[in-house]
């Protein structure tokens, strides 16, 4: 076994699910940088399965041109295809903002089995925030819910960003 995985194994099992959460929501704050670094909206996603990345992705709207590119949706994508298989159960998505209406769904369509968000959303956030769709019983999915890991660190990249869009003059 990897000495890096020989680790977060110890640590899963010595510090409880916490340091895990934390770690892998270090991991989507790396690609939320990466959109960052782009100039898209610094939100970062990835999908693990059985304690590996499987998928890791960011906003890329602007660059590809595309409504839909969100961090999640891309992320979803990536996982079903490295699965070679449309369900995603059993998989973990960290995102670092809450996931809008579209991405929920999206979210519930691959039946993640447990969502981890850092930053919730008052504008858009369709999970605790403005809507609470993966709390909506008439849904023939359910997904497990953690929020707030590292929100502060996760919405301070994303207020950082829009300071220096307002200075620029850009929305």
């Amino acid at each position: 076994m990897d000495a890096c995985l020989s680790y977060y194994v110890v640590s899963k099992e010595l510090r409880g699910e916490s340091v895990v959460h934390d770690h892998f929501m270090s991991l989507a704050l790396e690609q939320a940088e990466q959109a960052a670094i782009a100039d898209e909206v610094p939100v970062g996603a990835i999908i693990v399965r059985n304690e590996e990345v499987i998928a890791a992705a960011y906003n890329q709207r602007e660059q590809l041109r595309d409504p839909t590119a969100h961090a999640e949706m891309i992320a979803i994508t990536q996982a079903a295809t490295a699965l070679g298989a449309w369900r995603l159960e059993g998989c973990t998505l960290y995102v670092t903002l809450e996931p809008c209406p579209m991405c929920a769904g999206a979210i519930l369509q691959a039946r993640v089995g447990q969502l981890v968000y850092g930053a919730d959303d008052p504008k858009a956030g369709a999970i605790r925030s403005l809507f609470r769709l993966m709390d909506d019983p008439r849904l023939n999915h359910q997904v497990e819910v953690v929020s707030g890991i590292m929100s502060e660190r996760c919405g301070l990249l994303l207020s950082n960003f829009f300071q220096a869009k307002r200075r620029l003059g850009k929305k």
